[in-house]
């Protein structure tokens, strides 16, 4: 929840800044902690999430914003400005509104003597989960401005691989949904008008007009009803698929769906590998970076196979032999991993896992598109030729009678 406050600094200023805490009582303990007095704090704005908790995905920090934020940090970090000069800098060019207001808080907490990576952790589910443990990494090592460089690539990697499977899928989700749009406008506009004609003929009309007929009438009696039930299904579904258990579910459907689930396995594993490689490059352990490289998996189900593996792991079992267990990984990709591990470069043969989990799944999206733009082609043409046929077969059977 977020807080209009004004408050007293240390050097007896008076400011109004905006702040984010659970409610306000904590806000107070935290801002005391920090040394400034609250004098007024007003709430800003209501709290949908609790309502409508699809809609609290939108105050995430959107990826472009925060990688541009990452490579001008990092710049700043090389020509030599002090981190607390850097994030001045940064607060006073950003203009997303939400992120300048978690930024602000970030940087009052590191002027009060938290480390970078605590004040970042601090607003768990804005950032990945892999950013504050890179971030500790490079403040232990001293090479804070790598860790970003290196974050940097590896977010620009994740959002390229996301870029070309949802561009690949555009054009055959823009086809269908101009499809549907039109067969609903005839149904509802355009087969009404021949409604009452067809009534006025006296003839028996076809099977696939009377249905068609039928629908439409349908559809305009009780379009409201039919409209409050969608708008309502969705709203239940996306709430159920919100939860552990829907969201479990939902990810375990996508990997069971021919063809296309493997292009979900490639993508969930290929982030797995990206993430784990990233964090052991930047010098975290291999049972921290598992943990962390684990929670950065988007398919829930996924995850729960690959969570077993950590405490594997840390019994002492090789690593590919505990990847190998969860049954996600081909035996290519396994020995790959086997060879990075017996010659001490994990991370960089993880990386090549990557990429080659990224090049497979470009090509099966590739195939399936080839696959199935065609049929969604003959398939729209098969509904609206239908349609056709409903209207225009009853008036050739008009015109034949009277013209004999």
């Amino acid at each position: 929840m977020q807080f209009v406050c004004r408050i007293g600094t240390p050097d007896g200023r008076v400011l109004e800044e905006v702040f984010q805490a659970r409610d306000e009582s904590d806000l107070r303990a935290d801002l005391q902690r920090r040394g400034f007095h609250l004098f007024e704090a007003r709430s800003r704005g209501l709290r949908l999430g609790g309502w409508l908790p699809w809609l609290a995905h939108r105050q995430k920090i959107p990826s472009r914003v925060f990688l541009v934020f990452n490579q001008e940090l990092a710049a700043l970090l090389k020509a030599g400005l002090p981190l607390l000069q850097a994030l001045d800098l940064m607060l006073e060019r950003l203009q997303h509104a939400h992120f300048r207001t978690v930024l602000t808080d970030i940087r009052d907490r590191v002027r009060s003597g938290t480390d970078l990576s605590e004040a970042f952790a601090a607003h768990p589910g804005l950032f990945p989960p892999l950013y504050a443990p890179s971030l500790k990494a490079g403040e232990r090592t001293g090479e804070l401005e790598q860790v970003i460089r290196r974050f940097v690539r590896y977010m620009k990697l994740v959002l390229d691989a996301r870029r070309r499977v949802i561009g690949a899928l555009v054009y055959p989700t823009v086809l269908v949904g101009l499809s549907l749009a039109m067969l609903a406008i005839m149904a509802t506009f355009v087969v009404p008008k021949f409604a009452s004609f067809f009534l006025g003929m006296g003839v028996k009309l076809p099977l696939v007009t009377r249905l068609a007929l039928g629908l439409s009438q349908s559809l305009q009696r009780w379009w409201p009803g039919v409209l409050f039930a969608t708008l309502a299904t969705i709203a239940l579904t996306r709430r159920w698929a919100a939860s552990a258990a829907g969201r479990q579910t939902v990810d375990r459907w996508r990997l069971s769906v021919p063809i296309i689930g493997k292009v979900f396995r490639g993508f969930a594993l290929s982030e797995f590998t990206r993430a784990l490689s990233t964090l052991l490059a930047g010098g975290i352990p291999l049972v921290q970076a598992l943990e962390i490289a684990v929670s950065a998996v988007g398919n829930l189900f996924v995850r729960r196979r690959l969570e077993p593996s950590i405490g594997e792991v840390r019994e002492g079992r090789p690593f590919h032999g505990a990847i190998e267990k969860t049954r996600l990984f081909d035996s290519l990709e396994v020995d790959m991993i086997k060879v990075g591990e017996s010659t001490g470069s994990l991370d960089v043969m993880l990386q090549s896992v990557s990429e080659f989990l990224d090049e497979q799944t470009e090509t099966r999206v590739q195939r399936l598109l080839t696959l199935i733009e065609p049929l969604l082609l003959v398939f729209m043409g098969i509904l609206i030729a239908t349609l056709l046929i409903a209207i225009y077969v009853p008036l050739f059977s008009t015109v034949g009678q009277n013209t004999f």
